[in-house]
């Protein structure tokens, strides 16, 4: 981001300097490289992308004038970012190539490879196991050439959320130095029985069941154990098999069995809720599956079947509130009078992303009335809330995106490869028509790819790699599926025409950004630790686009990172979806710090958690009396 000088002849010499750089952005990526501007030769289709951005660059320096008096300029009427005078945006960034270029020349200097954009260790950062305080020190004091952040690293508190033991994420290492204040207090001497909650989560790639364990003397109640499991596919994936798809949840429930005991199981709701996945079937077949998966716990299951909702699509709006809630729980940030900020959440699914953030205003300002506005009463405390759940923007559902628009060229190319025609019926299995993608890196294939181009068009291809890097244009395809020229009719926007405060004025630096669900599940492999820049994960998206030769000097000593790598051909399309998604469509700067997870002192992350609360209540379910002949398992 460029910052906008006072006077004018200065403020046309910064934006002509950012306008250069721009530029560069692009053309440099694709013709560094004699063989590589041989190769796009032959395929017009990654030259058409360079050309468009390129447009994109001379029509925003030909509008200039409309931002005269503005306070910020970043290129696009939507944008509500701060002027920085960082480098704080697509604009500035170098390519690819270039990067690959300044490592080449130090490696040739100092006869060293290139590094990562994080602090190496040959251990792990996985789901669920402890990591050493050194590396939580080390990952505050890496600064990846962006600005550093002041202030101390966050600590948590492990009230309501059970002992942090060898389980636990790291981010409850960084916490056992200096907790928060306890979240929930006992209202003296209390015998009550734990009480337990049943939560399925049927989301679009898998089915996964928490049971919580809860100590119900402590208000709001402390979370004394949770169990976990997973399994795929998802129900959506049952199409119109309602029996089947109810009865492919038979792993979690017999984990649930074993988990309640017997004489608390008629007292423990179950609650199954199916986020975009299912959304997306159709409103008559999801109905469908979700009345025989009701049908199926009430006749063959012990747990008392929430009613209502209790089985149902969760709104959008409830998903990510839940998921706040949760990372909040869990931190200590709610749960008390004590007023202490809260953290912002973004949750990437396969369908949908969710943000749910507390934004603050100045005393003439409020949050505008809409569905984004949501107010919730927690431990005493109020909340007004700014959410939106963005559906059609989940991982998959963006890697469709984005498969479409390459696709799209290819078809109305006039070097359309022979053979690129819709598959009919559902025994096509094998593509026939490889296509060049510039979100596969070099020397990789996404094979047997199935794109939906219209109702009745899907095509199945593979994806293969260009010859050398062209992660710049696989961003530039990420940033086009957001949309960030429709009109935005509630200023400011974030991305699609969807209003949204902007994080950057109305949300603190000092206040925690979570990311989780596939922001851990694409960054944690690799290595990247529990804290980190948003410049840093960007700069992961462009090792990753260079293709393999360069994964073993930069990524080599992080365990199983290679072959992470080797077995997801679409790496680099997802870390170019992640970084457009945060930095161009929520409008967060590079040098933010987010933090990440997929547990917090021993327990998971997400909507379930914050959705299995409120059950305690014992709203919408009442305890189940089994008969002396009644068996269910």
């Amino acid at each position: 981001m460029i910052r906008i000088a006072t006077n004018r002849n200065s403020r046309y010499v910064l934006i002509s300097v950012g306008l250069f750089f721009f530029v560069a952005l692009f053309y440099l990526t694709s013709n560094s490289s004699p063989a590589y501007h041989t190769q796009l030769a032959d395929s017009q289709i990654l030259n058409s992308f360079k050309d468009k951005a390129t447009t994109i660059v001379e029509e925003t320096k030909s509008s200039f004038g409309q931002y005269e008096d503005a306070d910020t300029y970043k290129g696009g009427s939507n944008s509500n970012a701060k002027a920085e005078s960082e480098s704080d945006s697509y604009e500035t960034e170098k390519t690819s190539s270039d990067a690959l270029k300044d490592s080449s020349s130090s490696e040739s200097k100092n006869n060293e490879p290139p590094k990562p954009p994080y602090p190496q260790s040959p251990q792990k950062d996985k789901a669920g196991t402890g990591t050493s305080k050194e590396k939580v020190k080390a990952d505050k004091a890496f600064s990846s050439s962006e600005q550093q952040k002041d202030g101390k690293t966050k600590s948590y508190s492990d009230s309501g959320s059970g002992s942090a033991g060898q389980e636990d994420s790291v981010l409850t290492e960084a916490s056992k130095s200096n907790t928060k204040s306890k979240s929930g207090s006992s209202s003296g001497k209390c015998d009550a029985d734990p009480e337990y909650v049943v939560m399925i989560d049927a989301g679009s790639s898998g089915s996964r069941v928490h049971i919580y364990k809860f100590d119900v003397c402590y208000s709001p109640p402390k979370l004394l154990n949770e169990d976990f499991e997973m399994l795929k596919p998802g129900l959506s994936s049952f199409d119109t098999d309602i029996v089947g798809a109810a009865k492919s949840l038979d792993p979690l429930l017999e984990l649930a069995v074993k988990s309640v005991p017997k004489e608390f199981q008629g007292c423990t709701p179950v609650a199954v809720k199916a986020t975009a996945g299912l959304r997306l079937l159709g409103e008559a077949k999801s109905d469908a599956i979700l009345q025989e998966v009701r049908r199926y716990l009430e006749t063959e299951w012990p747990f008392a079947v929430v009613s209502g909702d209790g089985i149902s699509i969760m709104d959008g709006a409830d998903e990510g509130v839940y998921a706040w809630i949760t990372a909040n729980y869990l931190i200590g940030n709610i749960g008390s009078s004590e007023k202490i900020p809260t953290a912002a959440v973004f949750d990437l699914g396969g369908g949908s992303t969710q943000i749910v953030f507390e934004p603050e205003f100045s005393t003439n300002e409020k949050l505008l009335d809409g569905d984004h506005k949501y107010s919730i009463d927690f431990g005493n405390r109020d909340f007004e809330l700014y959410q939106f759940s963005h559906l059609g923007y989940g991982l998959m559902e963006g890697r469709q995106k984005i498969y479409k628009l390459i696709l799209e060229s290819y078809l109305k190319s006039d070097k359309k490869p022979t053979g690129l025609v819709p598959i009919k019926g559902k025994d096509v299995t094998e593509a026939t028509v490889d296509l060049i993608s510039p979100c596969v890196s070099p020397g990789n294939v996404a094979k047997n790819i199935k794109v939906k181009y219209s109702a009745d068009e899907t095509y199945l291809v593979n994806f293969i790699g260009a010859e050398e890097p062209s992660g710049a244009q696989c961003r530039y395809l990420a940033e086009k599926t957001l949309n960030k020229d429709l009109e935005c009719a509630q200023f400011p926007c974030s991305f699609n025409g969807i209003h949204q405060p902007s994080l950057i004025k109305n949300f603190k630096e000092s206040s925690d950004m979570y990311v989780f669900s596939f922001f851990y599940d694409r960054t944690n492999p690799l290595g990247m630790p529990s804290s980190f820049t948003l410049g840093e994960m960007r700069d992961l998206a462009k090792i990753v686009c260079n293709g393999d030769s360069f994964w073993e000097q930069m990524l080599g000593a992080i365990d199983g990172s290679l072959d992470e790598l080797a077995s997801e051909p679409n790496y680099c399309l997802d870390l170019s979806f992640m970084v457009a998604m945060l930095h161009t469509g929520y409008d967060i700067p590079l040098h933010r710090e987010l933090k990440t997870a997929k547990k917090i002192a021993g327990n998971e992350l997400g909507w379930c958690l914050g959705a299995s609360l409120p059950l305690l209540d014992k709203k919408g379910w009442k305890c189940r009396v089994q008969k002396e002949d009644e068996t269910f398992y």
